[in-house]
This record gives C-alpha cells, structure tokens and sequence, in this order.
C-alpha cells in the first residue's frame, strides 16, 4: 500500500488550497473560489486529503453542523467533497480518509451523514452508514386558499451589487422548521449564494424575504426561504407565484402547513441520503434543507 501525506484543515495554504480546487474542478465541474477568495470558508469546513508531491490526490471533507430535529439540536458531522484524481484511483484512498474521519469524530458527534450519487450508493453502507428516503413537499395551488398578490416588488440580487444584504441574511437568518432544519449556516448559504444559485436569488422587499428559486413549466421550485425573523409562508408564495403556476415543490422541510400540501417518500439516487447513528433520529416524512448540503 502506497503511502501519502494525510492533511488536513489547510484553509489558509493557498498552494493546497488551489490544488484543492483543482481536482474540485475535475471532478465535479464545481469552483470554490469565488467562495473561499471571499473569505467565506470557515472552520466548519475541514478538509481531509491525501498529497502527492505537493499536489491533493483524494479528499474528503466535514461540515460541522447544528441540525435541529424534531425541537432538538444536535451535533452532526456532514461528509462531502468526497473525490480522488484519477490517475490515482482503485487504491482505496477514500476509504482510508472515510476511515481517518470516522474515528477522528465518533465521539465529537451525535451522528455522522453525507449524500451520495448512484455510482457510489454500495460504499457508504461498508462503513455503516444507512440509506434513507427524503420526502419531496409539495403545494397544488388550485386545492389552496393562496391569493396572488399583484404589483408586489420583487428584486433580482447578486453578489455583485448585494453583497451586504445577502451576508446580512445568511448570518442572522431565521430557523424555518423546528421539524429539521440547521442553525448557524452561514457559510454553506454564502456557497449557494455565491456558487450554486447566483442567478436565482430574488427578494421580497415588502416581506424582507429572500427567496431562491426557479420556475420551469407551471412548477415552481423553491430551494430556500430565508428572513431575519419568522415569515407567513401565505404572505410569501402569494407573493411570488404566477397565475401560471400550479405547483410548488420545496426543498426543505416546512415548518408550516397549508391546504393542498402534501409529502410523498421520494428515493433519490443522484443525492441519496446516508446516515451513521447509534440511535434512529430522522423519522416520518423530512428533508434536509438543500442549501445545507456540503
């Protein structure tokens, strides 16, 4: 067995950090520097790599994170960026890395999960991590009561001319769900606002509520509501659908309920949710806010 350099929490190398973003870009087209070069990588996020002659060969990362479930807070280690440079591949690197992450934080955490796509959905269980189904939440607007509210100034934001509002939001935002949700996630939001849904940011001015979303066909999906204090769910989807719209899907679990909603167990192989517990936290219909995945 080859043996490479074990590194890790290198946030402030900016040769390993590069090479970091590197084999990212390699391996899931994803770049992290319009994220990091802000300062937004904070020590929640810890990498785990394995160097070869300077240069990162496989890594796996952890997120801490604060997951309320069911009115509870709890400690959870989230496992991402999982990736090995191809000419270096089938030598068991991720494992080992698994390995090293798993013993380094079994007694740091209530519980240990991550999301994993189809080519990869036999690995995790080797390490005693178990599959289970999120549901999908969804609202029939013609079976709610929603009213559309016309002439409601909705704004577009960026990075570029938002900045302030946006950091603002992610660090003093509101808990949606006391169901599951995270607390103190500014920095997976700050990603998603600076990476992932640049161009699907919009703002309620009259709510103070940034909305991400995007609308394909008479569907509109909702990938996060984020206020600064607990916002009407009504208030908010009157204000942002269209007389065109008949369904809304969520992708987190709402804490409120409206007429026409429903949840519906929804296996999903390119992000399939994995979970290592002592005991079952994670019951009935949920799902893992999507601006919360590392």
């Amino acid at each position: 067995m080859v043996k490479y350099e074990l590194v890790s929490d290198y946030r402030n190398n900016e040769s390993l950090k590069e090479s970091f973003n590197d084999l990212a870009m390699k391996t899931f087209k994803l770049d992290f520097r319009g994220w990091y070069n802000k300062g937004y990588w904070n020590d929640t996020y810890i990498p785990y790599s394995f160097v070869d002659k300077g240069k990162i060969i496989s890594n796996a990362s952890i997120n801490k994170m604060s997951v309320i479930i069911n009115d509870k807070v709890y400690k959870g280690i989230q496992i991402g960026t999982v990736m090995t440079d191809e000419n270096y591949r089938n030598q068991g690197l991720a494992k080992r890395l698994m390995l090293h992450i798993m013993k380094e934080h079994e007694n740091t955490c209530d519980f240990m999960y991550l999301f994993a796509n189809d080519t990869v959905l036999d690995f995790y269980p080797k390490f005693g991590f178990t599959r289970l189904n999120e549901s999908e939440f969804s609202l029939d607007l013609a079976k709610s009561s929603i009213q559309i509210k016309m002439d409601v100034k909705i704004k577009q934001l960026s990075i570029d001319n938002d900045l302030e509002l946006l950091e603002k939001f992610a660090k003093n935002r509101h808990v949606n769900s006391m169901i599951l949700d995270v607390e103190h996630n500014e920095s997976l939001l700050m990603f998603y606002f600076t990476i992932v849904f640049h161009e699907a940011i919009f703002y309620v001015e009259d709510l103070e509520t940034i909305v991400l979303m995007e609308e394909e066909g008479d569907t509109l999906y909702i990938f996060d509501i984020i206020s600064l204090n607990a916002h009407n769910a009504e208030a908010v989807l009157a204000s942002i659908v269209k007389e065109t719209t008949k369904k809304v899907v969520f992708y987190f679990t709402p804490g409120f309920t409206i007429q026409g909603m429903t949840a519906t167990i929804m296996p999903n192989d390119d992000d399939a949710l994995f979970v290592l517990a002592k005991k079952g936290l994670l019951k009935g219909n949920f799902m893992f806010p999507l601006t919360s995945h590392c």
